[in-house]
Parts: C-alpha cells; sequence; structure tokens
C-alpha cells in the first residue's frame, strides 16, 4: 500500500506460465477422466503454493519486511488462483463460444482486494456476472470453490451481477467497503470495468459523509470488542486499537472520498506530509511483519499477541536480551511506540480531513463528515488560541516557538474548558516536541501549568492520555517518558506501566470527586483530610518510573521522583514525601494481604514505618488506586476490607500518642478490644463462658459481637456431632464466601480442609486457624471461584456441599471426590517463575512467618501447608494472594510448644521442602512423588 513498497517480483517463486503448462499437459494426460485430471491439478497447485508460501517464511525469517511479505504471499495466491480458473475454463468447463451471458469475472475484495494478504487470513473473492446466473457460469464457480476449499484455502465468496452489487453496496456498508478496495484476478475486463465506474457514480457519489460516519462507528465498535486502549498488555494486531484495521480505515475513508485507480495514489492526495507517510509505511510494514510470524507460529490465523507467543515472536523479529531489558519487552514496547504512532496519525489525517469536510459539532473522527459552511472561531483570553469547532487550537505553530511554555499551557487551557484538542493544534504539538528542553522543564510557570493539570484538572485521566498520546508528557517529564509504552510481562498487569500509571491517576481523581464511594468508602472519606494532594497525585505519576531500574523498582523510582521534583521547583519537605510515598508504595498492600493485620507486631511494624497518620491517609489512596489501575476484576473486596482494617489498627497505634511504643500501643488496643469482647460474649450468651475464656485476646479482635456469638455456638454443635461443624455465608463485602469449620484439633487438621476446598473447585483468598485452651480449633476461610466471585453465590447447592465434605474432613474421614487437576499452563508456560521461601522470626511476637511464592496451582495451599504440619508446626492464620500466574502465601506458625521455630538446621530443611513443593507440578512422575515424600519425612523427623 506504501508508495515506496514495490510489487515483489514472483518468477522465482511461482512462474505462471511454467504453472499452466503443468496443468495443461496433466489435463491431457488424464483426458477423459475429469476424477484424475482434477486430482493431478489439486497436487500442481498445492505443490506450487507451498513452495511459495515457505519462500515467503524464509525471507520474512531472513529480515524481509510485513508489507513485502504481505505483497509476496498475495502473489503466489493470484497465481494459484488464476491458474485455476484458466484450468477450469479451459479444460474442465470450456465455453468455446460464450454467450453473452457466460461472461464472467473473478475479483479479489477486501484484504485480498487490497494485495497484502497474512499466511493464513481469509481469501474473499467476488465472482461477477452480466446477468442472472447461466449452468457454466455456475459449473465453474463451484469447481473453483471445491478446488479451493481443497487447497486449504478458507474462502469468503459471493456471485453476483453488477446490478447486484450496486444495490447490495447501498444497503450494507461491508459489501461496499470490499467492493471499493476490489482488484481484477481475471476473466472479462470490461465487466470489472463497469463494476468499477457504476459504483463511483451510483454508490460512491455525494456519499462521504454517511460512509465516514459508518467507519467511525465500525472503528468504535471494535474498539469497545477490543478494549478501549491501545496499550492493553495482549493486543489484537488485526482489530485492536491502533492496529491495522485503523489504518485500513484511514485509507478507505481517504480512497472514497477521493478514488483513484490505485490505492498507493491516497499517498498524493495531500493528507500526509513526508514525515507522515513515512510514519504510516513503518507502522503498516511492522504491524503486517508481526501478524505474519503470528499466522507462522502459530499455523492458524491467530490475530492476538498472547503472553505465550511474545517471547516467540520477539525471537523471530530479531529482538535479543540488553541489560535488565528481555527481548519481549523490548519488543512489546515497540508495538506499543507504534499503536501510539497510528493513533497519532489519525488525528493528523482528521485534521487533513476536516480542511474539506467540517462539522458544526464533531465528536472524535467524527470531525471528519461534511457540513455546511466552516466551524465559527471564538476568542479566548489567552493570546494564540482560540475555541473553533467546539475544539481548542492554536493562531499558528508560531504560538509554540514564541513561548515554548504554551506546548503545557494548551493542555491546562483544554482541561479548564473542557475542550477536546483541535487536529491542527495536536500535529502542532506533535512537530514541536524539540522545543520542550531543560529550560521549559524549569520553568515555573511550566511547572505551575502541569501541577494544574496533575491535582487540580476537571477531566485528569482524559487530559493526561492526550499529553502522553502527543509526547509531551513523556518530554515534560523524562522520568516518565522512560517508562512510556513499556511491558510489565505478567500475567497481572493488564495495560503497560504509562497506561496503568494515568489509570491509577485517574482513578485518585475520581475518588477525589467522590465518583467511587461505594467501592472506597474510606479513601473518599479521608480525602478531604489530605492538604497536599499535589504530593499525593506526583507520587502516583511517578511510582513506577524505577521499573527496571538499578537497585531494585523502589529505590530507583525514588531516586527518579526527587529528581522529577526538584526539576519542578517543589521545596524539599514536599520532595521528600514524595520520594518516600513511591519508594514505600507496595508497603501497605504487603502488609494487608501478606500479613496478619490482628497482630500487634504487624501493625507497630507497619506503623513504625508509616510513622504519621499524613502518610497513612495518602498511602492507602495511592495503595487503593494502583491496585485498582492494575486490570479488570483486580480490586474486589476482599481487598477493600484488609486495607480497611490494617488502616484502622494503625491509626489506633497514631492515636495512642507519640511517645507510645507502636507495638506496646497495638497489644494495649487489642487487650482493650478482647475483654470488651468477651464480657459482651458471656453477657448476650452464659453457655458461651467456657469457649470466651479459652480464646485468645487476637481472636476477639478479628470478629464483631454477632460472629463471635455464632462461632461459640457452632463449637458446641461441633461437639454435639461427632467433632466438627461447619457453616457458609456469602460475603459480599469481601467478594468472597466465608467459611467456618469447628473441629477437634489435630495434626493435619488445615492442610485437610484446605484439600477439600480445593478439590471442590474453590480458591483460598484467606484464611484464620484459632485454637483453644481446650484444644478444639476454629479455621475461617474465605473462598472465591475460579472466575474471582465468591463461591455459591449462584448456586446455594455448592455451599452446602462444601460444608458437608469440610465435616467430614474435620472428622478425620478420608476425602470421596476427586481432586480438581491442573489446567494446562497455557499462555502462563510462557513466563518462568522462580519459587522463592522466606522464614522470619521478627514479624510476629510469637510466631515464624513463612512466606512461601511460586508457580500458582490448584492444591497448591493444601501441599504447603501439609509439610508445615509434617513438621510439627501449628499454623495460626494463612494468607493467600494471587499475582497472575505467581501465588504468595504466608503463614503464621508454631512450634508444638507454642514458640517459634529456632532450630537453623530444621527452618533450613523446612525451606527445602517448602521450595519442592512451590517446584512440583500436580500429576508429577512416580519418581519425582517419593524424593517429595522423603523430603518431607526429614523435616518430620
Amino acid at each position: 500500500m506504501p508508495p515506496r513498497l514495490r510489487p515483489t517480483r514472483l518468477e522465482h517463486v511461482v512462474d505462471g506460465h511454467a504453472l499452466r503448462a503443468r496443468l495443461s499437459a496433466a489435463a491431457l494426460d488424464a483426458i477423459g477422466d475429469e476424477v484424475e485430471q482434477r486430482k493431478q491439478a489439486l497436487e500442481i497447485l498445492k505443490a506450487a503454493l507451498f513452495r511459495g508460501r515457505m519462500i515467503a517464511k524464509e525471507r520474512l525469517e531472513n529480515g524481509a519486511g510485513g508489507v513485502e511479505t504481505a505483497r509476496l504471499l498475495s502473489g503466489v495466491t493470484d497465481e494459484v488462483i488464476t491458474a485455476l480458473y484458466d484450468f477450469t475454463t479451459v479444460h474442465m468447463f470450456r465455453a468455446r463460444n460464450p454467450t453473452e451471458g457466460e461472461r464472467l469475472t473473478l475479483m479479489a475484495v477486501g484484504g485480498y482486494g487490497r494485495a497484502v494478504l497474512s499466511p493464513y487470513s481469509d481469501i474473499d473473492l467476488l465472482f461477477l456476472r452480466p446477468y442472472k446466473q447461466t449452468a457454466h457460469t455456475e459449473s465453474v464457480i463451484e469447481f473453483m470453490l471445491y478446488a479451493l476449499w481443497d487447497l486449504g484455502f478458507k474462502v469468503g465468496h459471493a456471485s453476483r451481477t453488477v446490478e447486484e452489487c450496486i444495490k447490495l453496496s447501498r444497503e450494507d456498508f461491508t459489501i461496499r467497503t470490499s467492493i471499493l478496495e476490489a482488484r481484477r484476478l481475471t476473466g472479462d475486463e470490461a465487466l470489472a470495468d463497469e463494476l468499477k465506474r457504476r459504483f463511483r457514480a451510483e454508490v460512491v457519489k455525494g456519499t462521504g459523509a454517511e460512509f465516514v460516519a459508518a467507519k467511525l462507528k465500525e472503528r468504535d465498535d471494535r474498539h469497545g470488542r477490543a478494549d478501549a486502549s491501545r496499550y492493553m498488555v495482549e493486543p489484537n494486531v488485526k482489530e485492536g486499537k491502533g492496529a491495522l484495521r485503523d489504518l485500513h480505515t484511514l485509507v478507505w475513508i481517504a480512497e472514497y472520498l477521493h478514488p483513484v485507480e490505485n490505492p498507493t495514489e491516497v499517498f498524493t492526495l495531500g493528507y500526509f506530509d513526508r514525515r507522515e507517510v513515512a510514519v504510516f509505511v513503518r507502522a503498516f510494514d511492522f504491524l503486517h511483519a508481526v501478524r505474519a510470524h503470528l499466522h507462522f507460529a502459530t499455523g492458524r490465523p491467530e490475530e492476538r499477541l498472547t503472553f505465550d507467543l511474545q517471547p516467540e515472536i520477539a525471537r523471530r523479529m530479531g529482538y535479543g536480551d540488553r541489560a535488565d531489558n528481555p527481548a519481549v519487552e523490548r519488543f512489546m514496547r515497540r508495538y506499543f511506540l507504534i499503536a501510539r504512532e497510528v493513533g497519532a496519525l489519525t488525528r493528523t489525517f482528521s485534521a487533513k480531513l476536516e480542511t474539506e469536510h467540517l462539522k458544526a459539532h464533531p465528536k472524535g473522527l467524527s470531525r471528519f463528515l461534511p457540513g455546511r459552511g466552516g466551524p465559527k472561531r471564538k476568542p479566548l483570553d489567552v493570546a494564540g488560541f482560540h475555541e473553533e469547532g467546539g475544539r481548542l487550537n492554536i493562531a499558528g505553530p508560531e504560538v509554540f516557538e514564541r513561548d515554548p511554555v504554551d506546548l503545557i499551557r494548551i493542555f491546562r487551557i483544554a482541561d479548564q474548558r473542557d475542550l477536546d484538542l483541535h487536529p491542527d493544534a495536536f500535529t502542532a504539538v506533535t512537530r514541536n516536541l524539540g522545543l520542550i528542553t531543560s529550560k521549559v522543564r524549569r520553568d515555573p510557570q511550566a511547572a505551575k501549568a502541569f501541577l494544574d493539570i496533575l491535582a487540580r484538572g476537571r477531566r485528569t485521566y482524559r487530559t493526561l492520555t492526550l499529553m502522553n498520546e502527543s509526547g509531551v508528557l513523556g518530554r515534560f517529564v523524562p522520568e516518565f517518558g522512560r517508562v512510556v509504552c513499556q511491558m510489565q510481562f505478567n500475567m497481572y498487569h493488564s495495560f503497560t506501566v504509562d497506561e496503568h500509571t494515568l489509570r491509577a491517576v485517574g482513578v485518585i481523581a475520581d475518588i477525589a470527586d467522590g465518583r467511587l464511594s461505594e467501592d472506597h468508602p474510606l479513601s473518599v472519606s479521608i480525602m478531604p483530610l489530605i492538604d497536599d494532594r499535589e504530593s499525593l497525585f506526583l507520587a502516583m505519576l511517578l511510582h513506577d518510573t524505577g521499573k527496571g531500574g538499578a537497585g531494585g523498582q523502589e529505590k530507583a523510582g525514588a531516586r527518579a521522583a526527587r529528581s522529577a521534583c526538584e526539576r519542578l521547583g517543589l521545596d524539599r519537605g514536599k520532595i521528600e514525601l514524595i520520594a518516600w510515598l513511591v519508594e514505600h508504595h507496595l508497603v501497605m498492600s504487603d502488609y494487608a494481604q501478606k500479613r496478619d493485620v490482628t497482630d500487634p507486631a504487624t501493625v507497630a511494624a507497619f506503623a513504625g514505618i508509616v510513622e504519621n497518620p499524613e502518610r497513612l491517609r495518602l498511602l492507602l489512596v495511592l495503595t487503593v488506586a494502583d491496585i485498582r489501575a492494575v486490570g479488570p476484576g483486580v480490586w474486589n473486596g476482599w481487598k477493600g476490607q484488609l486495607m480497611r482494617e490494617l488502616y484502622a489498627a494503625t491509626e489506633a497505634v497514631f492515636r495512642g500518642g507519640r511517645g507510645s511504643d507502636p507495638a506496646a500501643s497495638a497489644r494495649r488496643h487489642q487487650s482493650s478490644i478482647a475483654a470488651e469482647a468477651r464480657t459482651t460474649l458471656i453477657a448476650a450468651d452464659p453457655a458461651a463462658k467456657g469457649w470466651a475464656e479459652a480464646m485468645e485476646d487476637a481472636y476477639f479482635t478479628a470478629f464483631g459481637p454477632e460472629e463471635l456469638s455464632a462461632h461459640a455456638a457452632l463449637a458446641r454443635r461441633a461437639q454435639i456431632q461427632g467433632g466438627a461443624a461447619a457453616e457458609t455465608r456469602i460475603r459480599p463485602d469481601r467478594n468472597a464466601a466465608e467459611i467456618v469449620v469447628a473441629a477437634k484439633d489435630r495434626r493435619g487438621l488445615f492442610a485437610d480442609l484446605a484439600l477439600v476446598i480445593s478439590g471442590l473447585g474453590g480458591n483460598v483468598v484467606g484464611a484464620r486457624v484459632f485454637t483453644s485452651a481446650q484444644g478444639q480449633a476454629l479455621d475461617v476461610f474465605h473462598v472465591q471461584d475460579v472466575t474471582g466471585s465468591a463461591i455459591g453465590c449462584d448456586n446455594p447447592r455448592i455451599l452446602r456441599r462444601l460444608a458437608d465434605a469440610l465435616e467430614a474432613a474435620g472428622r478425620g474421614e478420608p476425602a470421596t471426590f476427586e481432586p480438581r487437576k491442573a489446567p494446562e499452563l497455557g499462555r502462563a508456560a510462557a513466563f518462568a517463575i522462580s519459587p522463592t521461601v522466606m522464614l522470619d522470626n521478627e514479624a510476629s511476637e510469637d510466631a515464624t512467618v513463612i512466606e512461601a511464592s511460586g508457580r500458582d496451582r490448584p492444591g497448591l495451599l493444601e501441599a504447603l501447608a501439609r509439610v508445615l504440619s509434617d513438621a510439627g508446626l501449628s499454623i495460626i492464620s494463612a494468607h493467600i494472594d494471587g499475582y497472575g500466574e505467581r501465588a504468595v502465601d504466608a503463614f503464621y506458625v508454631q512450634t508444638q510448644g507454642g514458640g517459634k521455630l529456632a532450630d537453623t538446621r530444621k527452618a533450613n530443611g523446612l525451606k527445602n521442602t517448602l521450595l519442592e513443593v512451590l517446584e512440583a507440578e500436580e500429576g508429577q512422575s512416580a519418581r519425582g512423588r517419593p524424593r517429595l515424600e522423603r523430603a518431607r519425612a526429614s523435616v518430620a523427623r
């Protein structure tokens, strides 16, 4: 399609004359035997097609461009299909004196009509007739279609007259677009010319507005299906935002408004300057190369660049590792930079079209549409700027040359007045990025304009996204620019680093405006208490700028934050606060999800890091926004409850006074709550006195009065009905089912219960284990299903079955169901997961904290818990979290004597055994299982 790319020469790939000669020879050799003639013809054509595809594949792997490959594949297909047509019409169904009704033209339409074809793409054909179908043309078409199917083509086809094509084109924009791209392959040339002439005169003429509107709606619907962001980390190369179809749309619109004989002539119409043509060529070629590699790698028309395919495509396209920058992340960053260029090209194209086709109230690319007269210009009170057609425009590029700070101001003006940026202004911005120098970055007026957008903007996410798309944001804040389009190669994050960051900033803006009060009531209530919003928003903008940096993400991010904030002219106190928030932006999430927030030592340690209530408030909002912006479904009620509990416990420590010891304050707080809860429980239920006096303080701080009463009753029921009882309920506030099991404590109880939950399709997201002084255990699980919803939320029978199975397990009865097997790794196989195990005797006053991390799989919690049980350890609490393909399980354990695991030899043995479990796959070989059992046995000894 681009003008610099010439059609690939085919004589050394498929020699059309020689191919037809072989087909003729085969027809003559088997004359009189149509079955044999067809068989030999297909063998010859298959060989030619295979050879052509293999040559294209080899050239691609040796560095040929994507368009060159697509044109070569199209050329090979042309030769095969036209040779088949000649064979069919000469040797199989020859009309020696064809009548007017037997004229037939074979045309390529759709993508094949553009003469660019991916290895396993469909081929769209139009059999064009002058009148109604005759027996002869019907025979030719039928023979060809069956032959093409036998050759392995997936064929989209239609057989129509010229009149039918015109009629259907008026009614259906998909058909209209396919005929717009129609290309004659062979057959009656006059018939093809008639279709083209009538199509332009009777369909295209005077219908530019409706065609543009239809294509824009089609584009919007497509983007909606493929997610509205062009920065999804598993993009669709064909249909996604910033992908091939967006480029096709540009050419369709230009070609429709200005019909040309050859699609490459679109580039001579004046819509694009030399630089923009180069951008189009680069993007079109790169995306076609990626698509061709995808097809060849999978052997099918795969359009989605999934995690499991990304490393292979990166390798095929010649990307290698560089220092801490893996090949796959380098390749994907290139992909997203191309997608961004496609977005900028779309805006530029719209600006060119608007000089000819104007609309009074444009929206997005609908500004292409024609209207009556040009849009009115409304002067603004800012020199050099005006409102035009409901968008912000500039007097000319000299505005930025006169004062480069206007490259920042333009976005503040657009935000304050809630205006979209005019395409002419956007284009001028992108062409003047070089004016943003170190002087502009240190200009106080530029800093003020930027901070107004960031911390006080009306539509912060939209404006920052526009700044990022134009290249201004990364240019003005180079630390952010370093992570623009940077890939995060894991299954946890759904977006690139910059898109995730901008979404997180947008979440804070939404919280501040009260738009997320139901999801984040605590965050909303504390936002009015935060005086320094600039620090909060800047910390969020800069929180991931340390990814891949020296010394780790947190330290590198803090350095980057200091550099950016110093350049913005902030005072030292604010700079250090922002740097602290960036360095510690993961701390609250880690403590809430991996530690026991009812343990005074946990709260004290967290309070010691945070140091004051203002940091606590800032860190809570930052953490909520960060998690929520990771991707769809990552934030849920369970995480929200954990955050609220940690926040409340830490706030209580700070209320204890500046001079108090955090641990002592947390213990006093816990003891006070426990004493009051005991008294309340006994007063409400005198029969619960023994239970209340036998339970530790930590139990009473974890539950409310109604829950405590229900637990006491459940414990009594367990004693009555054979030693175990279970209850279940859906907790919408935690996005999980709460399952409580009361049973006589014994070795391996927790592991047996975890096995039942996993075997019946549940994923444990959190667990607390309490044991009374009388030896009765109370295990509380919060469980989701494989979709991340509360298990049993739409089927109460699942919860009843779970309760029955857990009661049986609590009594020591063996499981009667088939355990769930691990699914195929699929996309997760692309990730190398290094298992880790950490033992910490400092994190808790009376327990050892064991954190085990590795590849997630069904039954992992049970396997880890079984090892701990075999080692003679009691699990006090378990905290389960997942990060895409990685599981992180933290256990608080005690020895049989009620203390910490202090024996170094046993601790090392336990660590090695846990690593064995993390490395093992479910259904491991018989050779692997005994090794694991021997390791467990050594720990038990």
